[in-house]
């Protein structure tokens, strides 16, 4: 009698109805790893849902087809061959809206009131989601992923958010949850690398602790960095170029590479990962576990997470972690829980003014002006011009956004994260079963930020253009460009170098990181002005400007070669 009214998940009770809606068979007819999977889905239907969790799903038969051979009901043989089985798993025939998002409520709710309460209870829940914005999400992904299927694209997500408040307005895991059992999986809360979209957060470390200003000048030059191993780590930039002395805006502005790898040496693997815990990413495993490969997007990390991670910056170094849940009732109308927020607002077309920001509740992980610094540098289109071009998909029309794209080296995982003060939108798009896209996929061209874009702009669409506010403590000064610092007069009035305006928190306008600038006796070839060998022909002796950093040297006022791809 149990096993035929057990609750399997949704509106699917008891074994037969399970066997025909899981495999499309009747249960006298399934296999042994059929079985075992559906034995041991009723503990908890939504977590180990072959449709949302399939490797739990997995791991779940598993655990019963062992169980199954120490109470000898099926041999050792037989236990092997189920195990190596891959589960066929029927599509769901169903027409739920917004389906990944309600399959990440219901096991939220689960988590809180029990399967039962759940699927029994006459629970009537109200979510944050705001279904104009997911169903035009839905739309915007299909019409997008049709653009690049030629780059070996099948599959894209969508997650939008109120930075302020944490709710969820859209939720779009995969490109078509009713396609395939693939389509059901949610790649927004599934571990995925993140590329560059990680490197914010290792900036804004530095930039906090008040080692690093957005002036401070890095060494884009061919560095090999110390491996685990006697291999080096030796990194090389997107557009497989080095670009000299780079201040901080435009290294990250334009995601080089290099100076990404030397501000997490800066900071340490140790540091960055305990602030990243502060932002509430759990993914990380333990330091021993990296190398500096993490700030380029070497650990996996959730999709909700760099949601969380990033309202940090929206919200002036506070961070909110993700809410979808609004109101619980029960069956009699008792409230059971409500979302209060002074910052809550239920009309999104309606235009939305500069949040409370003294009214949101998530915990301080950043100063605000190291939140403020940070989301100008991802403003700033003069910033990322040199590797995107003017007019990229990274900018959105009248409005001020801040943005960071990440593409992973082998391709096989393409990123947009973007946000202003009141909304939030992370885009990834790849292949679920981790196969690389195509290598002329372009960051900021091509992928997430046309997604991305499109997403924010109707978000955007009837909304004030709001800039992030600019703290008191934060000042502008004018820098000079190659050595970011302070330029000063000189006596006839005129500049002491080329210079540039920037920001800084007050009282760092003279730290320039780990850069130090001395003057060197070089061996240097006359004829171009390069630093030359013993050996050369027409060389001499000349002074010259050094930079180091730790890590590099570099001759500020020698000619130089397009610089070649360091070897290990």
């Amino acid at each position: 009698m149990y096993i035929n009214q057990v609750p399997y998940g949704g509106s699917t009770y008891g074994i037969e109805e399970a066997a025909r809606a899981f495999f499309g068979k009747h249960a006298k007819d399934l296999r042994i790893s059929e079985a075992a999977l559906l034995a041991g889905l009723p503990q908890a239907p939504s977590l180990y849902s072959p449709y949302l969790n399939p490797e739990l799903t997995v791991k779940r038969r598993n655990d019963v087809l062992q169980k199954m051979y120490e109470q000898k009901y099926i041999t050792k043989k037989e236990k092997e061959n189920a195990e190596a089985e891959s589960p066929q798993i029927q599509p769901l025939q169903t027409s739920i809206k917004a389906p990944h998002f309600v399959f990440y409520v219901k096991t939220q709710l689960e988590q809180l009131y029990g399967v039962d309460q759940v699927e029994e209870g006459g629970l009537n829940i109200t979510t944050t989601l705001d279904l104009d914005t997911q169903e035009e999400a839905e739309k915007i992904l299909k019409e997008e992923l049709t653009k690049v299927k030629n780059l070996n694209v099948s599959n894209g997500a969508i997650l939008s958010t109120r930075p302020t408040t944490g709710e969820i307005l859209a939720m779009v895991g995969s490109a078509d949850y009713f396609a395939t059992g693939s389509g059901a999986f949610n790649v927004t809360t599934a571990l995925r690398q993140p590329g560059s979209s990680i490197k914010p957060l290792n900036y804004a470390v530095g930039i906090d602790r008040h080692i690093v200003t957005p002036g401070t000048i890095f060494l884009d030059v061919p560095t090999c960095f110390p491996g685990g191993g006697a291999k080096k780590y030796c990194p090389v930039n997107y557009d497989g170029q080095f670009h000299g002395l780079v201040p901080l805006r435009m290294a990250l502005g334009n995601s080089f590479n290099i100076p990404a790898v030397k501000m997490l040496g800066m900071n340490g693997i140790d540091t960055f990962l305990a602030s990243a815990s502060a932002l509430t990413i759990s993914s990380f495993n333990e330091a021993k576990d990296y190398g500096l490969s993490l700030t380029l997007g070497g650990g996996e990390v959730r999709m909700t997470e760099m949601a969380q991670a990033f309202s940090a910056f929206a919200n002036r170094g506070k961070v909110m972690k993700l809410t979808s849940i609004l109101k619980v009732q029960d069956k009699t109308g008792k409230i059971l829980y409500e979302f209060k927020d002074p910052n809550y607002a239920a009309d999104l077309k309606k235009p939305i003014t500069m949040p409370n920001f003294y009214a949101i509740t998530g915990n301080k992980v950043f100063g605000e002006d190291t939140a403020f610094l940070i989301s100008h540098i991802l403003l700033d289109n003069n910033a990322r011009s040199q590797a995107f071009g003017p007019s990229s998909f990274l900018n959105v029309a009248k409005h001020a956004v801040s943005l960071k794209t990440g593409t992973t080296y082998d391709k096989k995982d393409n990123w947009t994260i973007g946000y202003t003060p009141n909304f939030l939108t992370a885009v990834w798009v790849g292949n679920n079963n981790n196969t690389p896209m195509n290598p002329y996929l372009t960051s900021g061209i091509t992928g997430a930020a046309p997604i991305w874009n499109r997403v924010m702009t109707y978000l955007l669409k009837n909304q004030p253009d709001l800039w992030p506010i600019k703290p008191e403590n934060v000042v502008g000064k004018q820098v000079c460009y190659s050595t970011g610092e302070l330029m000063t007069k000189k006596e006839d009035g005129s500049e002491s170098c080329p210079s540039r305006f920037e920001y800084f928190i007050k009282g760092t306008e003279n730290i320039v990181g780990g850069i130090t600038t001395t003057k060197k006796q070089l061996l240097i070839n006359k004829d171009n002005n390069k630093e030359a060998k013993e050996g050369d022909g027409n060389v001499e002796m000349q002074e010259k400007t050094v930079i180091q950093d730790g890590y590099s040297t570099y001759c500020v006022d020698c000619a130089h070669d397009a610089a070649p791809t360091p070897t290990p």
